[in-house]
């Protein structure tokens, strides 16, 4: 099992690597046309902003399981392995609470797209396969949290350092 989750997270992690790459290039080739060129790429806007939304979905799905982000450290550092315990599973319960309901409401709003034939400014491109990204995104930050959850509960996950709980 644990196999198959690490795979599933390098997986998570490819995916944001190449969305960022995208995004970065589709930004870069408008910018160096509509300077060098005076000639806009079309729907450039519409896409890079759907894109930077994926990049920070995929890439909240990486972080979630790494437990690469911010945390302080304060009132953790005082208190007892028990409460240290009790603590981190507060916080990763509640963000995983918060990422269940935004999945929710972005899975909502890829429905609404889709049923309202939204699409992009320049060349009528559908919206909603790129919301549907973003909404791949939210799910699998979802599993990436509930696999994180799961080594914080077993103990062997603290503040996004893996080992045992001090």
């Amino acid at each position: 099992m644990g196999r198959l989750i690490e795979r599933f997270c390098t997986a998570v992690d490819i995916v944001a690597g190449v969305l960022l790459g995208l995004c970065t290039i589709l930004i870069v080739a408008s910018t160096a046309s509509r300077y060098l060129f005076s000639w806009a790429v079309p729907d450039a806007f519409d896409l890079s902003r759907l894109l930077i939304g994926a990049c920070v979905m995929w890439g909240f799905a990486s972080v979630a399981y790494r437990g690469g982000h911010i945390a302080v450290d304060l009132l953790w550092e005082v208190l007892s392995r028990r409460w240290k315990l009790a603590l981190d599973l507060f916080a990763w319960v509640t963000m995983l609470f918060f990422t269940v309901l935004l999945a929710v409401m972005t899975y909502t709003r890829v429905t609404s797209a889709y049923a309202s034939n939204e699409s992009t400014f320049d060349l009528r491109l559908p919206v909603w396969p790129m919301l549907g990204l973003i909404w791949l995104g939210c799910a699998a930050s979802v599993i990436t949290l509930i696999f994180a959850l799961s080594r914080v509960r077993a103990g062997t996950q603290s503040h996004g350092v893996e080992g045992q709980i001090e």
